[in-house]
């Protein structure tokens, strides 16, 4: 890849990962607009700018992020649960968190095998959308006051699961998940923006560790200067998507995502019914 490729493959992780709109979707279609193969190197940077994403996350939010819980106990509250108490949000993310790891350990063949069909991701692209259009009435009861407890952040992260089918959008997927457990728009968008933190860099460590194993840290070292450049594009980028994603979904909801996602998954099917060969990057 060249600078500018780099550069536009950025942009586009850094827009497409926490909006509802399939970031795998719109690689297949950057890649091949750009004329991208699709080497081993591409899609280990590909997971690797995802850093630069996990932290625009962590630094939009850090107040939150970095949170303990200060409410004080009753006299006699057993360590554990004094534990579990101060560390709360940290706890839920990690049950938001299990299923993923689970189900992704014992299906990572299968998963890694979907990956490569791009008619997958292009059908999913075009449901999801059409589920977009109507989850607005769907899950229109959301209150402010509904807490966080254990049991929606583990329904959260079953949601979660269902976004291992590419195309489906880990974004869509949790906060659909969060809306469910009669959380607001927002309160349901901005979980799923904390749950990415320990999933992607899961995933992103997990293949890093595969990369290495096969001999790729020379791979690496050779293109520092690419890595470095996606990372920060897709930070800033991230940054103000996020931003943009909020304000809007409270404003207009997830109607326009909907169509979006329907028209993206139409090109796909149109390119792939034309003969024209599309990779996954």
């Amino acid at each position: 890849m060249d600078w500018i490729q780099t550069i536009i493959i950025a942009i586009v992780e850094g827009l497409t990962e926490f909006l509802p709109v399939s970031s795998t979707g719109h690689m297949i279609i950057a890649q091949n607009m750009l004329g991208v193969e699709s080497t081993e190197y591409v899609k280990a940077f590909t997971f690797i700018i995802q850093f630069g994403a996990i932290l625009s996350v962590v630094c939009l939010y850090w107040r939150r992020f970095f949170q303990l819980n200060k409410t004080p106990l009753p006299e006699g509250t057993p360590v554990f649960k004094k534990l579990i108490h101060k560390f709360d949000f940290y706890w839920k993310l990690l049950i938001a968190f299990i299923p993923a790891v689970v189900l992704g350990l014992l299906c990572n063949d299968f998963i890694d095998a979907m990956l490569e069909r791009v008619e997958v991701v292009a059908v999913m692209l075009v449901v999801g959308g059409v589920f977009m259009l109507f989850c607005d009435k769907i899950f229109n009861k959301g209150s402010e006051d509904t807490m966080l407890t254990e049991k929606r952040a583990l329904m959260i992260g079953l949601f979660q699961c269902i976004s291992m089918i590419p195309g489906v959008s880990r974004s869509m997927a949790t906060i659909v998940g969060g809306m469910a457990q009669k959380m607001t728009r927002k309160n349901a968008a901005e979980f799923s923006f904390f749950l990415a933190v320990p999933t992607m860099f899961g995933a992103t460590v997990y293949k890093m560790y595969k990369l290495f194993k096969d001999g790729g840290s020379e791979m690496i070292v050779n293109n520092l200067d690419t890595l470095i450049i996606g990372n920060v594009v897709a930070f800033i980028v991230a940054l103000l998507a996020i931003k943009f994603f909020i304000r809007f979904v409270q404003k207009y909801g997830f109607q326009a995502f909907g169509w979006y996602r329907i028209v993206v998954g139409g090109i796909i099917l149109v390119l792939l019914f034309m003969g024209h060969e599309l990779t996954i990057i």
